[in-house]
């Protein structure tokens, strides 16, 4: 008969209690920590939509009023965006609508565009790039305030032509050493207007397609 040391049995048995707590307190750690991150995730949104459109304006929860839009041509990608609602007694005041400018230097950027009326920008942010440091990086309010240029900007017949920067016969400066970067995020801005102005009305028909924990993808980099 085969005999069994009793020492590697409690041996075993030490090890497997200790996986077991070990895994646990993993469990209860991630348990806490996804709240935590859940809780800023939101706080953040709700800062970046306040940013973008007045919030004496609405009276919503605009970060829980969302629905899911897709046009590759106008909003920059075959995936779904999401345009967050502002009403106020229930009735149309702007979206914030997700948006990709897919022709940055470095790759695509990603941006989210205040609208309101019949095509004025409340506010633009950008919430991820690979842009240049020291060049293409003047899109992110932390480094420039260039992205502010942006509000109070109407798009219509008398001022399309307008909308690009100067280098292309536009009213929006370009950085030096980096024309592309803001020529992108122009066309961007200027398309996701255009795309509110075709499709903004029909938004507010949408039944809400968003959870309450959806958040915009803002990465900590930001630009």
């Amino acid at each position: 008969m085969i005999q069994i040391d009793k020492s590697i049995i409690k041996n075993g048995l030490v090890l497997s209690a200790f996986a077991l707590v070990t895994t646990a307190l993993i469990s209860l750690t991630y348990r806490g920590t996804s709240e935590t991150i859940a809780d800023q995730q939101q706080q953040k949104l709700m800062s970046i939509l306040n940013a973008i459109i007045d919030q004496s304006t609405y009276d919503n929860s605009i970060h829980q009023d969302c629905v899911l839009v897709q046009n590759t041509e106008l909003l920059g990608s075959t995936e779904p965006q999401r345009a967050y609602l502002a009403r106020f007694e229930g009735h149309p005041i702007a979206a914030a609508i997700e948006t990709i400018a897919p022709d940055g230097y470095s790759g695509k950027i990603e941006l989210v565009v205040g609208v309101k009326g019949q095509g004025e920008v409340t506010g633009v942010r950008v919430l991820n790039h690979k842009e240049t440091p020291g060049l293409g990086d003047k899109i992110d309010l932390r480094i420039s305030d260039w992205i502010l240029s942006f509000d109070g900007q109407v798009l219509n017949n008398e001022s399309e032509r307008s909308w690009a920067v100067q280098k292309d016969g536009g009213k929006f400066d370009q950085f030096t050493g980096a024309t592309i970067t803001p020529r992108a995020v122009v066309n961007a801005v200027k398309n996701t207007v255009t795309y509110y102005q075709q499709h903004g009305a029909g938004m507010f028909q949408l039944d809400n397609q968003c959870e309450p924990e959806d958040n915009l993808s803002e990465n900590d980099q930001h630009e």
